[in-house]
């Protein structure tokens, strides 16, 4: 499995691209212009990558804002859970009208649903239900092989976790989703939707937000 983190957006929200080596891949969270990931999906010297997914951890501005983009370069289809699906479509809830920049995707979307897993490639995705940032917050536990990550967009930082003051917001169920979290393996490594990475283990240990 290979993957390459890419800064997006004027919040340089963390967006992954990931592929199993063999030419199929899927993107998490395109939050700005993905003119450079577009550009990393045929490579001078190494296997063309064909975009098969968009995966949305949630529905705030600031995590889709490529998604349109980068559905008219590759063709991937968009998914989303069906808790945060309308925010897509309405500057509102995906808050880009507080910041200035009033935004909705055109992109045809498909629906997540709680535990739910796919394949794309010899990749398995599972979807983990992470409500609390947002209502439809989801991390991506991804497996191929021996090998394992997760992509926690803005439910786990390295030492914090998301907002949850936000419209849509919850701070209880925050804390039940971190509880999911905290049920995985600690040398599991984890990929946030802002900030460097992280494992599971160093979150247990060192993030005050921990559950105890």
């Amino acid at each position: 499995m290979w993957w390459r983190r890419f800064p997006l957006g004027a919040l340089w929200t963390n967006g992954y691209l990931v592929s199993d080596g063999a030419g199929h891949g899927f993107f998490v969270d395109p939050g700005g212009d993905p003119a450079e990931v577009c550009g990393a999906l045929a490579p001078s010297d190494g296997v063309k990558i064909s975009l098969e997914r968009v995966l949305l951890t949630h529905g705030h501005a600031d995590h889709i804002q490529g998604v349109d983009l980068l559905w008219e370069c590759t063709g991937a289809s968009v998914r989303i859970s069906r808790e945060d699906a309308s925010m897509l479509d309405c500057p509102e809830k995906n808050l880009s009208s507080h910041m200035g920049t009033p935004f909705y995707c055109r992109a045809p979307r498909e629906l997540f649903c709680p535990g739910e897993v796919f394949a794309v490639g010899t990749m398995e995705v599972k979807v983990i239900a992470t409500p609390g940032h947002t209502p439809g917050s989801c991390c991506f536990l991804v497996r191929d092989g021996e090998e394992e990550i997760l992509f926690s967009g803005d439910t786990l930082f390295a030492r914090s976790v998301g907002r949850c003051d936000l419209p849509g917001g919850d701070g209880e169920a925050l804390d039940r989703s971190l509880g999911l979290l905290a049920l995985l393996p600690d040398t599991l490594r984890v990929f946030p939707g802002h900030g460097p990475g992280t494992t599971i283990g160093e979150e247990r240990a060192q993030n005050p937000f921990w559950p105890r």
